[in-house]
């Protein structure tokens, strides 16, 4: 589940940890209200839940209420990656004389939490490692020990700190993963974590995702609404139609059975130079009514050039799939070209079943992503 940045940024309040003092405005007189009290320049920020929202124009400076109020006008009702934007969050402005990061994540390969810091804050980490790896900072988190003070103090002189501003820091990193363990985050981060002029530290943005397995131990984010407005097109009607769907960025549609064997297929796709568009699991049993609402969701996607379906049969059978994949062709009507692998429980029967439909079925993972990509890059030809 992720929140929204005024809802981290309570949390992390409670932590103990400065954040800019603002409040959240669902119309442009309401954020002029708010930047009028807080007697400043301000920072509007369009309240969605997608990442890069400031490359995308979802975060305006304002000197005045005025501009504060022409600012929230601009951004309430316009589109950020998809997303429509319903509120705006209003914090003042601070000016940094420097920005760090600051961030702890699930190292799933070592099976704990990972912090990852580093000097170069305000830009994504992704592109920091790219381009200075050696700026980067990675602590593995023991499991049984734990995060304590002196870990914390050691990635505060790392970053150039000492003294009173070094103990500072290493008391925000220790409430921050307290933070993170009590919320069971998946991802808790600060970026930019801002050094201002007179040497104090504030957590100018911030980022909560609380892992969704462990939201029974979290009432209050259960009864959280989410709104539709969180959601892009594509993820509404997967929501509606119980599948798990995230968007990509790459023009291979692909829709499998089974979180594991979709995360395969992207990363097939990926080994043979293509880009995935979506991650689309129609989970165990893969009906014609499934696989209609799927193909619908992936094409509705203009950049999918070709969608490959990967299906492994176990307790879902493939001829009962190949019949629901041709039912839900016939439904969609889509002209758009598939690549299928099919294998498992009654495989022959579904590949004559599709081979007699003249789609022609693979039953190598391997070949079929690869072929998916060469047509893709054919331009689904």
């Amino acid at each position: 589940m992720k929140l929204f940045e005024h809802e981290a940024k309570a949390i992390f309040s409670k932590y103990q940890i400065p954040t800019p003092s603002g409040g959240m405005a669902t119309s442009p007189a309401q954020a002029r209200d708010i930047a009028t009290r807080i007697k400043g320049a301000v920072v509007v920020k369009a309240q969605v839940l997608v990442a890069g929202r400031g490359k995308a124009g979802g975060i305006l400076f304002a000197d005045s209420p005025q501009e504060a109020e022409q600012a929230a006008e601009r951004l309430l009702g316009a589109q950020i990656k998809g997303v429509r934007v319903q509120s705006v969050w209003v914090e003042e402005k601070i000016v940094a004389k420097r920005e760090l990061y600051f961030s702890i994540t699930v190292d799933r390969s070592n099976r704990c939490y990972v912090i990852v810091a580093s000097s170069e804050g305000g830009m994504e980490i992704e592109e920091v490692a790219k381009v200075s790896p050696e700026k980067i900072i990675k602590v593995l988190v023991d499991p049984v020990y734990g995060f304590r003070s002196h870990h914390a103090r050691q990635i505060a002189k790392r970053l150039g700190y000492k003294g009173g501003q070094m103990l500072d820091l290493s008391t925000i990193f220790v409430n921050h993963c307290k933070l993170a363990m009590d919320c069971d985050a998946e991802l808790a981060e600060m970026n930019p974590l801002i050094e201002r002029a007179d040497g104090k530290f504030v957590a100018a943005d911030t980022r909560l995702i609380i892992d969704d397995n462990a939201l029974y131990r979290h009432p209050e984010f259960m009864k959280r609404p989410v709104e539709e407005a969180e959601l892009t097109p594509q993820e509404r009607e997967a929501q509606k139609s119980g599948l798990a769907y995230v968007k990509l960025d790459g023009d291979v549609g692909v829709i499998g059975n089974g979180a594991g064997l979709v995360m395969a297929t992207l990363d097939a796709i990926k080994l043979y130079g293509g880009n995935p568009a979506d991650f689309l699991d129609v989970g165990g049993g893969a009906s014609a009514d499934m696989m209609a609402a799927a193909l619908n969701i992936v094409l509705s996607d203009p950049r999918v050039s070709v969608v490959f379906i990967n299906i492994l049969g176990g307790i879902t059978r493939c001829d009962e799939v190949a019949m629901g994949i041709l039912e839900a062709k016939r439904r969609v009507g889509f002209v758009k070209p598939m690549v299928i692998r099919l294998v498992g429980t009654n495989e022959e029967e579904g590949r004559q079943i599709l081979t007699d439909a003249g789609i022609h079925v693979l039953d190598s993972m391997e070949e079929a992503a690869r072929r998916a990509v060469e047509m893709a890059r054919a331009g689904g030809k």
